[in-house]
């Protein structure tokens, strides 16, 4: 996603008790930090923040971390809510930072919600779904964890399915047209509107290791 500069971005930022001025220093104090013990989901590439934001309010037992790279999108996420959602927290940093962020086992669930498809041959790896990002996900879970991935992309998702079997993902939820599924808790981004209104198919996966399928079925928010 790429939006124009804003020249109010850096004031934002500052200001917005949504977004966190020094994230690294909340490795393993994430609990202190929500002032609670509710389980952490996080979002890469969480745009302009609305997926999260309607899940905060829909779920205050779950606390949401959203994770962008741009400066003046996170602050237009930042902005945009409009009461304070004590389980919402935003991070301006690079996904590959995960670990620097977190300790492992901190947080259980990643959201990949249109992750850029680098569609050229040379730049798979760069891919959030590359098999090399995808062990590094499984370093900062830990021993178990789930990753919900959603996408207009076909070659991304078909790219996504085999390295998720590569790498010993348990699937379930596999739709190649989420809005004609039977899914009912689906939360939709500011992209999936978009590609919704203009009659496009999203595709959609869960993935998980260490976790019993009698663990994960029903509303797709789990059951801790």
């Amino acid at each position: 996603m790429r939006i124009r500069k804003k020249p109010w971005a850096e004031e934002e930022l500052a200001q917005n008790s949504h977004v966190i001025q020094d994230a690294p220093g909340l490795k393993g104090k994430w609990a202190e930090y929500f002032g609670n013990e509710n389980p952490i989901y996080v979002e890469i590439g969480c745009g302009k923040g609305g997926f999260l934001r309607k899940n905060a309010e829909a779920y205050p037992h779950i606390n949401f971390v959203g994770i962008e790279r741009q400066m003046s999108v996170v602050a237009v996420a930042a902005r945009r809510i409009e009461e304070e959602l004590p389980n919402l927290a935003f991070v301006l940093t690079d996904a590959k930072n995960l670990l620097e962020l977190f300790a492992v086992g901190e947080f259980q669930r990643l959201y990949l919600n249109f992750s850029d498809p680098w569609p050229k041959k040379r730049t798979y790896k760069r891919r959030l779904t590359y098999r090399g990002y995808l062990q590094s996900y499984r370093g900062a879970f830990g021993k178990k964890g789930e990753i919900f991935f959603k996408t207009d992309n076909r070659g991304l998702f078909e790219f996504s399915l085999n390295e998720f079997c590569a790498d010993n993902w348990k699937l379930s939820n596999i739709s190649l047209d989420l809005h004609h599924s039977d899914y009912k808790e689906n939360i939709m981004t500011e992209y999936e509107e978009k590609f919704s209104e203009q009659g496009m198919p999203i595709y959609r996966l869960e993935a998980r290791y260490g976790i019993e399928t009698k663990e994960t079925e029903g509303n797709g928010i789990g059951k801790e």
